[in-house]
């Protein structure tokens, strides 16, 4: 099993991991939601962000994360690789050689906010829109020493 950064050929098949986590973690979007989301994942938020790939021995792609600055704009599963590590392994990668510090958590993804809880974010916002202006309210985590130092 491997973390390695993601080629621009494997954004498809990246958006359809996101597609399949959204599906089993976000229960509360809409099936509009997604579909409007899916070609912006793809086209516009991939290419932005560094994206990091999870793959496993038969180099079959298992998650991604997808990292700007010190912000982990996002963190994908496929379901079936759920509670093996992967998403840990991404997790640890973008904190240690990515510097990741802060992350945003749809509120109503009560397992994501667990997630992050556990690896020492700490809840120090809210917005009641997403970043599409939806009624989807997000939680806005950093590290502590990043509260301290008021960053």
């Amino acid at each position: 099993m491997t973390v390695r950064p993601a080629h621009a050929c494997e954004f498809e098949a990246l958006t359809d991991i996101w597609e399949a986590s959204v599906r089993a973690s976000h229960d509360f979007l809409a099936e509009e939601d997604l579909r409007e989301l899916r070609p912006r994942i793809l086209d516009e938020w991939l290419p932005a962000v560094t994206v990091t790939v999870f793959v496993d021995a038969d180099a079959g792609l298992l998650g991604f994360s997808g990292v700007a600055e010190d912000k982990l704009e996002m963190l994908f599963i496929a379901p079936e690789a759920r509670g093996k590590g992967v998403g840990r392994a991404l997790l640890t990668h973008a904190l240690s050689v990515q510097s990741v510090r802060r992350v945003d958590v749809n509120e109503q993804n009560d397992q994501a906010l667990g997630f992050y809880r556990h690896a020492g974010f700490e809840v120090v916002g809210r917005s009641p829109l997403d970043g599409q202006g939806k009624p989807y309210p997000l939680l806005h985590l950093c590290l502590p020493e990043y509260v301290v130092r008021g960053l």
